[in-house]
């Protein structure tokens, strides 16, 4: 069976992120012995007319596509992407009689309500290289679903995650915006922070894919794609029970050094640890702190005090690992006080760049729309496809917005809207720079050398 798989994500920020979910689908359908052809919306410069010929081109039977994001969870400057979805199943069905399967991690958040909207045949909840298979095989036999929505009870084993099926195009266009390649490590996300839905979409249990097979992958993107630089995808990279550490030994075993980074948490680490990390080419740290104070730290549901995150921040420091934070203000405990006592915490954090957010987008089945309803922000029925926000009543919005315009207008290092550096990021991505670009904030910043994509 011919099976086309598309990416509908057209998100940029903070940088073009290779979508390995498509990769990984295709790895299972290839070797379920489909034929298979990987797409993707951004790399076409959102050109539905390409999509379409690509449709026409390849002449599929089933197409595939990937939602990864609904929207870009920036209060201040909202993008909608379901609509891009509902354009891609458009333009498929102008060029083609095939049924159109919906998947990602967006699309499994609120399924239903994307199906309804976009108009697809049927779509994958969860993960999907079994799934996804099973459906290709029956649809090659004129067998479809009664159901429009499948979903499985159980969840792949660590070591049955799929390897991604790296596709040459796609990938030569993410290495042009950044020569950022993507890697799975492990699925699954212990932690109850409030807002996240990790926890819904990989379960609490860590599966960690064998570490031979996580760094056969970064080999292959270093040595037949000419990768500079890794982002390891994981939830959290520096789990609990060092199941990360597994993976940077096998890195050191085999002398694998690439400049890569990473999701952290504050906490676990130490100066051997990240020296030994260091050996693997790490060299920055995107930590996911959310909030700017005890208080609110912990009415978010984490795990460790601000004074966790300033030790975290001074061990990279000395380390020079470039770091970034990332707060959301208008949490749940969030007051005119903890806002100020919040700006005053960042503002002391040296060594490290700030993205900040104003509000947090409420998703189903997480704690926080739970307590929206009780404190009657949302509806019980409230699906939540259309972006809608938590903010403590205990603050107005206005002047937690003049306000922290105000603290972060003349710090260059803290980013306040977190889109405000996009456009110039991008820019020096196109010229043929690598890395994230962020760590461009940081007192004597500079960008990495540039590479032979510059020239393209």
């Amino acid at each position: 069976m011919k099976v086309l798989l598309i990416s509908a994500n057209v998100t940029l920020s903070p940088y073009p992120l290779y979508p390995l979910g498509v990769s990984i689908i295709a790895a299972a359908l290839t070797r379920a012995g489909h034929a298979v052809r990987q797409a993707d919306l951004l790399q076409q410069n959102a050109s539905l007319e390409a999509i379409g010929r690509e449709v026409r081109d390849f002449g599929p039977d089933l197409v595939g596509i990937s939602v990864r994001n609904i929207d870009n969870v920036n209060l201040l400057h909202e993008q909608y992407y379901i609509q891009n979805v509902k354009n891609i199943v458009s333009a498929v069905r102008a060029a083609s009689h095939a049924k159109v399967l919906l998947g990602g991690a967006g699309f499994s958040l609120i399924p239903e309500l994307i199906l309804k909207e976009t108009g697809a045949d049927y779509g994958i909840i969860g993960e999907g290289e079994v799934l996804a298979v099973e459906f290709a095989n029956n649809a090659a036999k004129g067998v479809y679903p009664k159901e429009t929505l499948i979903s499985s009870p159980t969840k792949l084993p660590g070591a049955q995650i799929t390897a991604a099926l790296y596709d040459e195009r796609l990938l030569d266009f993410y290495l042009h915006s950044g020569n950022i390649a993507s890697v799975q490590t492990k699925r699954g996300c212990a932690h109850k922070c409030v807002y996240c839905t990790y926890p819904l979409l990989e379960g609490a249990e860590l599966r960690k894919r064998e570490p031979r097979a996580v760094v056969d992958d970064i080999e292959l993107l270093r040595d037949k794609f000419k990768t500079k630089y890794i982002f390891f995808v994981d939830s959290v990279f520096n789990d609990d029970e060092n199941a990360y550490l597994e993976v940077v030994d096998e890195m050191v075993r085999r002398k694998v050094n690439i400049p890569w980074t990473a999701f952290f948490k504050p906490g676990g680490l130490t100066d051997e640890l990240v020296e030994r990390m260091k050996q693997t080419g790490f060299c920055a740290a995107e930590v996911g702190t959310d909030a700017a104070c005890d208080t609110t730290l912990k009415k978010m549901g984490k795990s460790f005090s601000f004074k966790d995150v300033i030790e975290c921040n001074e061990l990279f420091a000395r380390h020079k690992i470039a770091t970034s934070h990332f707060f959301m203000f208008g949490g749940p405990g969030e007051t005119t006080e903890t806002v100020q006592e919040g700006i005053r915490n960042i503002l002391g954090l040296r060594q490290c760049v700030a993205f900040i957010f104003m509000g947090i987008r409420i998703l189903p089945q997480t704690p926080l729309a739970r307590l929206a309803i009780r404190e009657k922000l949302i509806a019980p029925d409230d699906g939540l496809l259309q972006p809608v926000y938590y903010l403590s009543p205990a603050v107005d919005k206005q002047w937690l917005e003049e306000t922290l315009t105000k603290a972060f207008a003349d710090v260059r290092h803290c980013v306040f809207p977190p889109d405000a550096m996009d456009n110039s990021l991008q820019v020096l991505h196109k010229l043929g720079y690598t890395g994230p670009m962020w760590d461009l904030l940081l007192p004597g910043g500079k960008p990495r050398e540039r590479t032979r994509n510059a020239a393209k």
